[in-house]
């Protein structure tokens, strides 16, 4: 006869319960949302796939689509196809559509907030340097003259929500997925 350890009894009794508590499912493929859980040893979450996806379409190849909707990047391979990615977009009065290129791409970027995000939230740090504890992760595409960056994320479990200054973030491994795929003056769509 077998034994259920005490962790064991304690991990699925809190698992139970959380799953008997939320009436939504933990990922739901229209919303986007990334299930994620708060245990005594971390967070625990899920990531959304990246996957090559029928994407009818008359853009060149090499284009960039964010659905914020969706809370879905498309990079069009042509026909017929593209690579969809799980991103998080602006929070409720953050979010931007609009057409752009991108300017720049830098590898584990240096992050200075902007004077906004610094009177919103006044305890950021005025400047970080790039690395793995650093917000937009480990590679960025800049976008036009503005302050907007498709970018990396040291936070992957809130991919899927509203949660940014109007940046879209993706994870670490899709964005450098990405940002090899991408050349610098490549178009990026935002639309919602």
């Amino acid at each position: 006869m077998r034994t259920i350890g005490p962790i064991s009894i304690i991990i699925g009794s809190t698992l139970i319960g959380i799953c008997g508590a939320n009436s939504a499912p933990f990922f739901s493929q229209n919303s986007g949302q990334v299930w994620s859980l708060q245990t005594p040893f971390g967070i625990v979450y899920g990531i959304i796939p990246r996957e090559v996806v029928d994407y009818p379409t008359a853009r060149a190849g090499g284009t960039i689509v964010v659905s914020t909707s969706q809370r879905r990047l498309y990079y069009v391979l042509g026909g017929g196809k593209a690579i969809r990615y799980g991103i998080a977009v602006g929070m409720e009065g953050y979010a931007w559509s609009g057409v752009s290129t991108v300017t720049a791409k830098r590898e584990w970027p240096d992050w200075t907030p902007t004077p906004g995000e610094l009177q919103r939230f006044p305890s950021l740090p005025h400047h970080m340097a790039g690395g793995p504890d650093n917000p937009l992760g480990a590679r960025a595409l800049y976008l036009g003259d503005t302050l907007y960056r498709i970018h990396g994320t040291n936070e992957p479990w809130k991919l899927g929500g509203g949660v940014s200054s109007g940046c879209i973030r993706m994870s670490n491994d899709d964005v450098i997925d990405l940002y090899n795929r991408t050349k610098i003056g490549a178009t990026v769509i935002v639309q919602r």
